[in-house]
């Protein structure tokens, strides 16, 4: 399976970027709510903006990332071309997006404020945000360029760069400052101006992906190719279903922290969206793999869609993925009395309950990615709007029903519901419009044992702390020697191999 060890290769590279900058993005937790008061709610403004910068980053890329996959490995296509014109049509939207955001700033900070007195007081946040949303859209061609190029190496490098100078940042505005607020009140002042430090973090974030943009001055020289309206007339009537897509799908991940505020409106939305928020990132670590995962899997399926043995390579993917994403849920919820401290102010420590529902609401998106290429490879990418629509309605219907009721917990099962109905409605579509034979059989067993475990864990929670952790140590050791035995043997690792034949 030569194809599936590059895969493997390149996830590797392309995760371990992801997971060094997740370690060090989740080292800023325990910094920010450490030193950002939960009842202030000012954590609930980080957890908003970065909602809105996400559906930001959709809309300004409008799908123009998989397209440039789609027509870079398409016979007959000049690939400089389709690089160049991708690069030119988001760089002019993030322009001109930037310009009207700086026009209508006042009225716009007016709506996004909810009573919160927010950014009504602060519409730098949102000028901020605007141009970091235009930067990460534009760098995300960039960026899909050294992927397609299989050159992983200088992907790591950029994105390790932006997190080491965002930690930095954080770590004089959280720790560094402070030391100066008894001899100089006015630092004093200004930081808790800028909501106890909060605001000062988009700021940084601005100046970290502008300096990253540096990093990619050669790649931006193939805006200099030239243009081709024709081609950008083809490439936006192939991307405009997969920005809706988009819209969808990101409203499904963020519609629950754009909308919190006008759930519960005033400062105590704030509060339990800052709570929410907080707790939700432990669960994250799900977004990451499946992040690591489409990276590396996206630009390879789309290069070996010509491959007769393409199906038989969706299946094996799509069960490793199923495999190793269980392994992390219970390795997080196993480990759960040592991760929460992630959370370093325990006044946030109520909304860990969140955790494992939007876990799986996450290993859900995952499948649901994964099932995604049925139409993707047929050139049938309104499907994928169609069903993302559905899966969207049904999480906002949860939030707008359950929030006022039951607050931040119904933004957990509008996850797990919005993404479960997707991977559903894709599974059995496909199936019909592009058949694979997926081992559902051994996902099944998988599946069932992890929910077998996990229930056994739920009893080991009345357990003093270490006993607790040594049993759930057992409980997560007995799964990983499961899938050692049925899907990967010692042999198969070559450094084990060793000592095995021994």
């Amino acid at each position: 399976m030569p194809n599936l060890k590059t895969l493997a290769k390149d996830t590797a590279i392309y995760g371990l970027s992801s997971i060094v900058a997740r370690f060090f993005n989740y080292l800023l937790v325990p910094l920010h709510t450490a030193k950002i008061p939960a009842e202030s709610g000012d954590y609930g403004i980080v957890s908003n903006l970065y909602a809105w910068a996400a559906l930001l980053f959709v809309l300004l890329t409008f799908g123009m990332e998989t397209t440039f996959f789609r027509f870079v490995n398409k016979e007959g296509e000049n690939g400089k071309m389709v690089y160049s014109t991708a690069l030119r049509l988001v760089g002019s939207v993030g322009i001109l997006f930037v310009i009207a955001v700086f026009i209508f700033l006042g009225p716009i900070a007016s709506y996004l404020d909810a009573g919160s007195m927010v950014y009504v007081t602060h519409p730098e946040y949102i000028a901020c945000f605007a141009i970091i949303g235009a930067l990460d859209a534009f760098q995300a061609i960039m960026f899909g360029q050294l992927r397609q190029q299989h050159r992983p190496m200088k992907f790591m490098a950029l994105k390790t760069l932006y997190i080491v100078l965002f930690v930095i940042c954080n770590l004089i505005i959280f720790l560094v400052l402070p030391l100066f607020f008894n001899r100089f009140p006015a630092v004093e002042e200004f930081y808790n101006y800028y909501n106890h430090g909060a605001g000062l973090i988009f700021f940084a974030n601005l100046i970290c992906t502008f300096l990253v943009t540096f990093g990619f001055l050669k790649e931006l020289k193939g805006i200099t190719f030239g243009f081709d309206w024709k081609l950008a007339r083809r490439m936006l009537s192939y991307a405009w279903p997969i920005l809706l897509l988009g819209i969808v799908g990101i409203l499904g991940q963020t519609f629950d922290k754009i909308a919190f505020t006008r759930l519960v409106p005033g400062t105590e939305g704030m509060k339990q969206l800052g709570i929410y928020g907080a707790c939700a990132k432990i669960a994250m670590i799900m977004t990451l793999l499946t992040q690591a995962f489409r990276y590396a899997y996206e630009p390879f399926v789309f290069g070996e869609a010509k491959d007769k043995n393409s199906p038989e390579t969706l299946a094996a993917g799509m069960k490793y993925f199923i495999i190793f994403t269980l392994l992390a849920f219970l390795a997080v919820i196993f480990y759960m009395p040592i991760l929460r401290y992630l959370v370093a102010n325990h006044a946030y420590w109520v909304g860990l309950a969140v955790v494992p529902i939007v876990m799986m609401g996450e290993i859900f998106m995952g499948i649901y990615f994964n099932l995604s290429f049925w139409y993707k490879l047929t050139d049938q990418t309104w499907w994928g709007a169609v069903m993302s629509a559905i899966g969207s309605a049904v999480m906002i219907g949860i939030n707008i029903a359950f929030v006022p009721k039951i607050g931040y917990m119904a933004c957990a099962w509008g996850v797990f519901g919005g993404y479960g109905v997707s991977m559903l409605l894709s599974y059995f579509i496909g199936q019909k419009k592009y058949p694979i034979n997926y081992p559902l059989k051994d996902i099944a067993i998988y599946a069932l044992l992890a929910g077998a475990l996990f229930v056994c864990s739920l009893f080991t929670a009345k357990l003093p702390v270490a006993l607790q952790l040594i049993a759930n140590t057992v409980l997560i050791a007995l799964f990983m020697a499961y899938i050692v035995r049925k899907d990967l043997p010692l042999k198969s690792i070559p450094v084990i191999n060793r000592f095995v034949k021994r």
